[in-house]
């Protein structure tokens, strides 16, 4: 007996396990496409073998890859496939090569026609000059995260994205010549990339690409240099962009090889000259929390004077002793409060492991629940 095709639906998913999933293919024609949905709606591959089959079945059999909404595909050095090899080792033991990896997922792209969000995360040394993938794919995406190469392919798919709201890029090459032509792909051109809101780029640089004339929101990105003159050049450049956004700026998270007193208070300075009036401003970090007293309370001036500000990352790296217990850290978020009332949300981070603490009915609680790494991309 057939069920209608919601029903098996709605017991695929509560279906967790991809083992039972797979069996629901086996019980009808109807439980099939229900399961099938489940399975393939949202892919995370890691495994070398594992990816190569599946991107294989998915370019031989477009039923399957017109499910695929979601796909995450990491692949570094380290990583250790069926066999227990890495991937050097895999290379010498398989007929698999770098170039069956990749040519496989370009075949698979080219017909998950439906997907809404790409990730591809290649780490550890293995060369990532593989954007040349993404030629042919006709998708749309909303989310894009890549440790590809900064290269004319990735240009080239930037500029044909229209839906694109969240991109995070781990490459910029500012001498490329295709930042700066005026062509019809080019990304200096408004018309591309129309829904950009959050920006995740390593390169100061990126930011003056994808920013101006885009309704750009969220962005996170990380100084270049640690000379503090050709970092306070990079921090008026980096504002100066920011502000020809086409929407009012609510996150911005700068990272730095080392976060100093002293460069803090004029980061925050700036930022206040640049975006004081605007209370849309939500989130900013990570910041040095002075040490001295007097240098704390001009500290907690700037942050009141960002009226909407309601999160905030905090490094306490150089506080001695540093305040490791969470009374400690309860007691900071009490004494900036007091200044900035409109804080709810902190990160405070020791030697790169953050704490994050939370407001509720008026006691600071350590928020378990929230993922310090993604804070800043809350709306």
């Amino acid at each position: 007996m057939e069920f209608p095709l919601e029903v098996y639906s709605l017991i695929a998913r509560h279906v967790e396990r991809p083992t039972d999933l797979r069996t629901l293919c086996l019980v009808s024609k109807g439980s099939r496409r229900a399961a099938e949905r489940a399975l393939y709606r949202k892919l995370d591959v890691r495994e070398l073998s594992t990816t190569t089959m599946l991107c294989r079945i998915l370019a031989e059999q477009p039923r399957l890859s017109q499910l695929v909404i979601s796909l995450t595909i990491s692949l570094n050095e380290e990583l250790r496939g069926d066999s227990g090899t890495n991937f050097k080792e895999q290379k010498i033991l398989t007929p698999l090569s770098d170039s069956d990896y990749w040519t496989s997922v370009s075949k698979a792209l080219q017909k998950t026609t439906r997907l809404r969000s790409l990730r591809i995360y290649v780490d550890n040394g293995i060369p990532s000059k593989h954007a040349w993938i993404l030629s042919g794919c006709s998708f749309q995406l909303h989310t894009f995260h890549c440790d590809l190469a900064w290269d004319a392919h990735l240009i080239f798919f930037l500029s044909e994205q229209r839906k694109l709201f969240d991109l995070r890029i781990s490459d910029f090459n500012e001498e490329n010549p295709e930042n700066v032509s005026i062509s019809t792909h080019s990304l200096r051109q408004a018309r591309t990339l129309p829904s950009l809101s959050i920006l995740d780029c390593t390169f100061t640089e990126a930011v003056g690409v994808f920013v101006p004339g885009r309704p750009v929101t969220h962005v996170k990105t990380c100084f270049s240099s640690s000379n503090p003159e050709a970092k306070r050049v990079e921090l008026a450049l980096l504002l100066a962009d920011l502000r020809l956004s086409t929407q009012p700026l609510r996150s911005l998270t700068v990272a730095d090889e080392a976060y100093t007193t002293a460069f803090s208070l004029e980061l925050l300075s700036s930022l206040v000259k640049a975006f004081g009036l605007s209370p849309q401003l939500r989130y900013v970090g990570p910041l040095a929390l002075p040490v001295d007293g007097r240098e704390r309370l001009v500290f907690y001036g700037y942050l009141a004077r960002l009226r909407g500000l309601r999160s905030a990352e905090l490094d306490v790296s150089e506080w001695e002793p540093r305040p490791e217990s969470f009374a400690a850290l309860r007691g900071l978020a009490r004494e900036l409060h007091l200044f900035v009332p409109s804080i709810v949300t902190l990160i405070f981070v020791r030697d790169l492991e953050p704490t994050v603490l939370r407001a509720a009915n008026g006691l600071w609680q350590v928020a378990d629940d929230i993922i310090a790494d993604t804070l800043w991309r809350i709306p």
